[in-house]
């Protein structure tokens, strides 16, 4: 099952989920316990989320149904970004690159492995 979503995983969800390997590369490395900070992004998450679903769903003409990963990851991000923000306040990141070179090589090296893997599943048309 595994191989086969990855077989068919298009461009725009791998990006995502290069998205999000970056996010817990830095979560991993500047955990912070801080009940506030998740709590903070956990409200940012809902009030941008909804504003999201609605902007995505009502905001039209007609009326647009989206599924429930697509429904999550609206709420997903502004959750991701939010806590991103928190942890590397401080930390002199630029952007989103960590003053550490390290850190974005393995950020970039797990990136470039799942793209890698994908690609092989894509040539093999997910044939284990």
């Amino acid at each position: 099952m595994l191989i086969r979503y990855l077989a068919n995983l298009s461009k725009g969800r791998l990006i995502l989920w290069c998205y999000l390997i970056w996010y817990l590369v830095v979560l991993v490395r500047y955990f912070d316990a801080s009940p506030r900070l998740w709590l903070t992004s956990l409200g940012l998450s809902l009030i941008i989320g909804i504003a999201l679903y609605i902007s995505t769903t009502a905001s039209g003409v007609g009326a647009v149904k989206l599924g429930h990963w697509q429904t999550f990851r609206l709420f997903l991000m502004p959750f991701c970004v939010s806590s991103f923000a928190a942890l590397v306040k401080g930390k002199e990141f630029i952007l989103i690159f960590s003053p550490n070179p390290k850190e974005i090589g393995i950020a970039v090296g797990l990136c470039v492995l799942l793209c890698g893997v994908v690609a092989l599943f894509k040539k093999h048309g997910g044939r284990t």
